[in-house]
């Protein structure tokens, strides 16, 4: 039996570190988000003007972590429901 609630905990710490590192790579080697579409995600599209303000990083990081929640969230009960 997972304990959900320390899952959670553990993943928000870990996204929220992630987050960090990577909108402060973005901010200090701008080149590295078309690397990143081109070589992680196979594509090469014009990604616009980088917009890196305070209000970005903080909805950014709300969002980022809902989805880990949800994500760990879903893990969680599958792995609490489904016997072995």
């Amino acid at each position: 039996m997972i304990n959900t609630v320390h899952l959670l905990k553990v993943s928000a710490a870990w996204i929220s570190i992630v987050y960090v590192i990577c909108f402060a790579g973005v901010a200090l080697f701008s080149g590295i988000r078309s690397g990143f579409m081109m070589y992680a995600l196979h594509t090469d599209i014009n990604m616009g003007r980088n917009i890196l303000t305070l209000g970005t990083f903080f909805s950014g990081l709300i969002i980022w972590n809902i989805a880990a929640l949800l994500g760990v969230g879903l893990f969680a009960a599958l792995f609490n429901a489904i016997k072995k």
